[in-house]
């Protein structure tokens, strides 16, 4: 009898909860990735949303993009997300690296046009192996460029240029010239731990 009670507990909570659907921050189209219940809204709020980039723009050869999202606003059954940051796979990464050549990673902390802290890793794979001192100036070009354009953007602005791929056709564009690059990406981005530039 016991066993039947506590088992008719567990239906009863769980036809006590609502489902929510789950969407993208406005800059990202808001669509909809994914469901969570809870026993009310207030429960929602705070929770911590993955996904990738591939789900969001239905787009596979994106799905190497780890996008997380934290829920912010819930109206209704729908629950809205803030951006909190993204990764780019380890697979990924690992096919990127060739021998003989170079992996550069630069950890640049911005501070946006609108006061919200971001800190990036922008990473710059090279066509042959760089020395010491041509890795300390693409790091060196790679901070003063990304502290620049983190500056000079809002959130949103950096959110579409990281998942266009502009941000790193730009600093690719501006490397190249210094030395033999084969593609530059920012490779994990995470939103509130960077200390202002």
């Amino acid at each position: 009898m016991a066993k039947k009670k506590q088992a008719g507990r567990r239906v009863e909570g769980w036809k006590a909860k609502s489902w929510y659907k789950v969407y993208s921050p406005e800059v990202l189209g808001k669509t909809y990735i994914g469901d969570t219940i809870a026993n009310d809204a207030e429960n929602v709020v705070g929770r911590i949303m993955q996904t990738t980039l591939g789900e969001i723009i239905n787009d596979y050869a994106r799905q190497n993009v780890k996008m997380k999202f934290r829920i912010a606003e819930v109206a209704g059954d729908s629950a809205y997300t803030e951006f909190l940051g993204h990764e780019l796979s380890r697979d990924y990464m690992r096919s990127m690296i060739k021998r003989r050549t170079s992996r550069i990673d630069c950890h640049v902390p911005v501070m946006t046009k609108d006061g919200k802290k971001l800190d990036l890793t922008v990473t710059c794979f090279t066509l042959t192996r760089a020395n010491l001192s041509q890795v300390h100036a693409i790091r060196n070009l790679i901070s003063t460029m990304v502290g620049k354009i983190g500056t000079e953007s809002e959130m949103n602005g950096i959110i579409s240029g990281i998942v266009s791929g502009e941000i790193s056709r730009e600093v690719f564009k501006a490397v190249k010239p210094l030395f033999p690059v084969r593609r530059v990406e920012v490779i994990k981005s995470k939103v509130g731990v960077a200390k202002a530039v």
